[in-house]
């Protein structure tokens, strides 16, 4: 009976908020559903097919400008730490509503939605790999409340029954926005490290919710190797472009 009672008071309560402050579609604002089905019909995919088998960047499978030797060079790399990379979304402006509604918004409820359409892009050959994610750093998780990343790792493990855990530090940067290629690489120097008394699986899946540059991840997916990790593979919400 009390739990009966709980649950109602628990409807009821829902069903005060969703009155005085009704769902809305982060991309056009429609009241219903945190993506309506007319946005959620036009959001840019990114074809598996046609991205790079390594970085996963869109239409890189033939010529990729984004890992080939002279990008690699430039950012002081000989190859990928990661052994294969995926974004659902190009980042384009209905990825980037959704990602700063959820993140700098704090529509926490949008993490279910933006797992969801994540989970179909985790190849079988990752699914034994052990979840895990970009931490944010303390000014963020101030700022904000919670951590994102942290968050879509944790309704990805619900959905696909993946273990995980939060393997990695991530006492200070500054925000990666700030940056260009350059910076981003600058910036992440030092700032990541593998939690005191970790155990890093052979094999990780790292998750993060934008891939610009890469150097985050990389920052990331060299930390996991140093500590014994054999193949990291990235999962990321969107991807931005090389420009």
């Amino acid at each position: 009976m009390k739990g009966m009672i709980v649950r109602a008071a628990g409807l009821a309560k829902e069903a005060a908020l969703e009155t005085l402050w009704p769902t809305r579609c982060a991309l056009c604002d429609v009241p219903g559903e945190l993506i309506c089905k007319d946005c959620r019909s036009v959001l840019a995919f990114i074809d598996a097919n046609d991205a790079c088998p390594r970085c996963g960047a869109p239409f890189g499978c033939r010529q990729c400008t984004e890992c080939n030797d002279t990008m690699l060079t430039a950012a002081g790399r000989e190859g990928l730490p990661v052994t294969a990379m995926a974004s659902v979304l190009l980042a384009d402006e209905g990825a980037r509503r959704i990602v700063t509604t959820y993140k700098d918004g704090n529509e926490r409820r949008l993490a279910p939605e933006m797992a969801r359409l994540m989970a179909p892009f985790i190849p079988p050959e990752w699914s034994q790999a052990h979840l895990t994610y970009i931490p944010a750093t303390k000014a963020a998780l101030r700022k904000r409340g919670f951590d994102h990343a942290e968050l879509l790792a944790r309704e990805l493990a619900n959905l696909t029954s993946m273990a995980g855990s939060a393997l990695l530090n991530r006492p200070k940067s500054a925000d990666q926005r700030r940056f260009d290629r350059r910076g981003r690489q600058r910036n992440m120097e030092g700032r990541l490290s593998v939690r005191p008394g970790a155990s890093v699986p052979a094999n990780v899946l790292l998750i993060d919710d934008v891939c610009t540059t890469g150097a985050t991840v990389f920052a990331a997916a060299d930390r996991l190797l140093e500590a014994g990790a054999h193949q990291v593979y990235v999962l990321t919400f969107a991807k931005v472009l090389a420009s």
